[in-house]
C-alpha cells in the first residue's frame, strides 16, 4: 500500500470485490486551539511545554530507550495483562487483540495509548478516528523500532458527565441534525461504568436508530449486531467496548476500562503516590499553567487552588477532592463533605475503586499502567496536556510522545455531485458557502429584481424629496410628516422586494435543498463533521469497506485534516 504522508491525492483500494474506492486529500484546517495549531505547525514555539518533538524521527528511539532505562514507577505487566485479558474477553474482542494483550507481558513491548468517554453507539466519529490513529501509529512505531508496539484504547468509564455520552446525532432525511438519546437512570453524578441502563432504554434507542436508517444491503446485519450487543450490555461501557471490538479487534486494538475494579487494584500504589504528592503535583500544574500564559496562550484547563486532582466515590457520586489547609484533610468544593487524609490513604490500599483520576492525573496513571511510547490526542487534549509536564517530572516520569489524532471529513457521493454541479470547491464549502449560494441565486435572477427595485427606490426618493422640502416651507410639521410618509413607502417597496425574492427562491427550492445538504453534511451546526455525527449511519450506507481501507492505508498522523471522498 502506497504511503500517503504529505501527498495531496491518494487512492486507496481494498483488494476484495466489495471494495469501496476512497480518495483521500490532505488539507490544512486551522485548529481552534492556538497552542495546538503551533504544536502542529510551529513546534519550536511550544517545545518547552513537552518532552518530545513528534516531528523528529529520533524521538521514537529516545522515548523507547527512556522507558527501558527509567520506568521504575510502574504496574506489574503480568497483572495488567491478566486484567486486560478478562475485560477484552467480556467485550468479545478478536484473537488478534488477545494476542496483543499477551505481548504486554514482554518487557520489550511498548504501547500507543489514547481514549475517549464511552458514548452511545460509540458517540462522535472522532472516536473512530482516534482508534484508527492508534492502530496506524502502533504499526509505524513497530516498524521503526523493530519491537512490538500495541495500540490501546482507554475507555474513560470513570467519567461522570452523562450528558456528554448519552446521545448520538445524525443527518435526517429532511436535512436536520437529529438526536437519539437515553435518559440518566439515577440522576446521580456516578461514573458511567456504574450506571445500569434498563433494557427498555436500549430497546427504545435501537428502535429510534432503526427508523432513522435508510434501507440498505448492510442494515439488517448492522442492526442485528447492535441488538445482540445491547442484550449483553448493562452499561454504556459494555456496549461501547463490544462495538469497538467488532470494528477494530481484528487490527489488534486492545481495550481497557479505566473504571475496572480489577484495574483499580493494580493502580493502588499510584493512588497512594498521587495522594501523598498532591501538593507538589498541583504546584507543578500551576507552574505549567503560568508558563502557558507567558507563552501567550489561554490554558485549556483552569488550575484550581488546593486541588488534589483526584475524585472520591461517596454515596455513589464522584466527588472532586480539595485540600483543607487548616486540617490537612480533604473536602469537596463546597466543604459539605470531609475525608480524612489517613482514610483516603487507607482506601488507596484497601478500596482503590473508591478513588478516581481527574483530567490532570489521568495522564500520570496511564503512564504508570502502560509503557507508553506515544499517546494519541485530539486538539483540546494536546492543549491541556501542556499543563502536565511538571507533574510528570515530579514523579520521575517523562511525557510520552504526543501524536495528533487523525482528523477526517467524509464527503459522500451525493455531496460531491452537488458541489460539482454548483462549481464549489472544498474551500468554498468550508468558508463561504452562504456567499456562494447567494451569488448563485443572483445569477438565476434574469429579471434583475435587485437592480430594478434599487432603481425604483432611487427614482422615488429623487422625485419625492423636493415635495417634502416644498411642504416643509409651508409648515415644518408637514415636512416631518413627509419624511415619515417617504420612509413608510420605501418600507413597503422593501416588503414587495423581499416577497419577490422569496418567490424567486421558491422556484429554486431543489437547488437550495442541495446547498443545505452540502452544509449539513460537511459543517453540521457550524462544526467539523467528526464532532457531531456518529459512525452508524455511514456504516449503514457504505458498509465497513471504507473503514478497512483507511486502516490499511498507512496514513501517518501528520497534523493535516483528511478529506475522504466516498
Amino acid at each position: 500500500m502506497e504511503d500517503v504522508y504529505n501527498q495531496k491525492d491518494t487512492y486507496l483500494r481494498k483488494k476484495s470485490e466489495a471494495a469501496v474506492v476512497v480518495k483521500v486529500e490532505s488539507i490544512h484546517w486551522k485548529s481552534s486551539q492556538p497552542l495546538t495549531e503551533d504544536y502542529l505547525r510551529h513546534f519550536d514555539r511550544v517545545a518547552a511545554l513537552y518532552d518530545y518533538n513528534p516531528w523528529t524521527s529520533s524521538s521514537w528511539q529516545e522515548r523507547a530507550e527512556q522507558l527501558d532505562r527509567e520506568r521504575q514507577l510502574s504496574a506489574d505487566r503480568a497483572g495488567l495483562a491478566c486484567v486486560l485479558k478478562r475485560f477484552n474477553e467480556r467485550a468479545g474482542n478478536a484473537p488478534e487483540a488477545m494476542r496483543a494483550v499477551n505481548l504486554l507481558k514482554d518487557e520489550r513491548t511498548l504501547c500507543v495509548v489514547g481514549g475517549q468517554q464511552a458514548g452511545l453507539f460509540t458517540g462522535q466519529t472522532l472516536v473512530i478516528y482516534k482508534a484508527i490513529t492508534l492502530i496506524q501509529t502502533a504499526k509505524l512505531a513497530a516498524e521503526r523500532l523493530g519491537r512490538p508496539v500495541v495500540p490501546v484504547f482507554w475507555i474513560a468509564g470513570e467519567d461522570h458527565d452523562f450528558d456528554e455520552v448519552n446521545h448520538i446525532q445524525y443527518l435526517s432525511q429532511d436535512m436536520q441534525v437529529s438526536k437519539i438519546k437515553i435518559e440518566h437512570p439515577t440522576g446521580k453524578r456516578s461514573s458511567v461504568s456504574n450506571l445500569s441502563i434498563p433494557q427498555e432504554q436500549w430497546e427504545a434507542a435501537l428502535n429510534e436508530l432503526d427508523q432513522s436508517l435508510i434501507p440498505t444491503e448492510f442494515k439488517d446485519d448492522l442492526m442485528s449486531s447492535l441488538r445482540a450487543f445491547a442484550e449483553q450490555s448493562i452499561t454504556l461501557v459494555d456496549l461501547f467496548a463490544k462495538i469497538m471490538a467488532k470494528l477494530f479487534g481484528s487490527h489488534g486494538l486492545v481495550l481497557v476500562n479505566s473504571d475496572d475494579p480489577a484495574l483499580r487494584r493494580l493502580e493502588s500504589p499510584m493512588f497512594r503516590e498521587l495522594l501523598e504528592h498532591y501538593a507538589p503535583i498541583n504546584d507543578a500544574v500551576h507552574r505549567s499553567t503560568a508558563q502557558v500564559v507567558t507563552l501567550g496562550y489561554k490554558p485549556q484547563v483552569e488550575a484550581q487552588a488546593n486541588s488534589a486532582n483526584l475524585f472520591v466515590i461517596d454515596d455513589d457520586e464522584r466527588v472532586l477532592l480539595y485540600a483543607d489547609e487548616a486540617s490537612q484533610d480533604f473536602t469537596d468544593r463546597k466543604k459539605e463533605r470531609a475525608f480524612a487524609r489517613e482514610q483516603l490513604l487507607a482506601w488507596a490500599e484497601t478500596a482503590p475503586e473508591r478513588l478516581s483520576n481527574n483530567v490532570m492525573t489521568r495522564p500520570l496513571m496511564q503512564e504508570y499502567l502502560f509503557p507508553v511510547l506515544g499517546t494519541v490526542l485530539g486538539p483540546g487534549e494536546i492543549a491541556y496536556w501542556a499543563l502536565s509536564k511538571g507533574a510528570f517530572h515530579h514523579l520521575g516520569m517523562q511525557m510520552p510522545i504526543i501524536i495528533p489524532r487523525l482528523e477526517f471529513t467524509l464527503l459522500e457521493g451525493t455531496v460531491q455531485k452537488n458541489m460539482h454541479k454548483y462549481d464549489l470547491t472544498l474551500d468554498d464549502v468550508l468558508h463561504r458557502l452562504d456567499e456562494k449560494q447567494q451569488e448563485w441565486l443572483r445569477k438565476q435572477d434574469t429579471l434583475q429584481l435587485e437592480e430594478r427595485f434599487a432603481q425604483v427606490k432611487q427614482q422615488f426618493k429623487a422625485s419625492y424629496q423636493p415635495l417634502i422640502e416644498i411642504t416643509a416651507g409651508i409648515n415644518p410639521g408637514l415636512g416631518k410628516l413627509g419624511e415619515t410618509n417617504m420612509a413608510k413607502i420605501l418600507e413597503q417597496i422593501d416588503f414587495l422586494e423581499n416577497k419577490a425574492q422569496d418567490a424567486v427562491r421558491t422556484q429554486f427550492d431543489a437547488a437550495l435543498r442541495q446547498f443545505q445538504r452540502i452544509s449539513a453534511s460537511v459543517l453540521p451546526l457550524g462544526k467539523p463533521q467528526e464532532r457531531v455525527y456518529n459512525i452508524i449511519h455511514y456504516l449503514n450506507k457504505y458498509g465497513s469497506g471504507w473503514l478497512n481501507e483507511l486502516l490499511e492505508a498507512g496514513l501517518e498522523p501528520d497534523g493535516q485534516h483528511k478529506i475522504c471522498y466516498l
